[in-house]
């Protein structure tokens, strides 16, 4: 009998990633003070849950200013969209087997 996790995304364990993950997929983009009140978190929460997926290559972080204020949004890239619909397939398969 196979693993029933082993297909899952380790990077989505953390509730706050999902949540992140989710929250990106059916919007272009989210600025960070939008997704820290959505997901009710700290700044540094938040950030280092962001870092991680960054580094996977799962979002684009997008800098810039709008007036003086400095503006940092998120989005997700291609390869990001394709890894969560993988877990997400995951997920839905172990149900099914359960």
């Amino acid at each position: 009998m196979k693993n029933p996790i082993a297909d899952l995304n380790k990077i989505f364990d953390s509730r706050i990633r999902l949540g992140v993950m989710s929250v990106l997929v059916v919007n272009d983009e989210i600025g960070f003070n939008d997704l820290k009140q959505m997901l009710e978190l700290t700044d540094g929460n938040l950030a280092s849950h962001l870092n991680t997926l960054e580094q996977a290559d799962f979002i684009k972080v997008h800098k810039g200013f709008i007036g003086r204020k400095t503006s940092t949004t998120y989005s997700i890239t291609a390869l990001g969209k394709q890894a969560f619909k993988a877990h997400l397939d995951a997920l839905e398969k172990m149900i099914r087997k359960l």
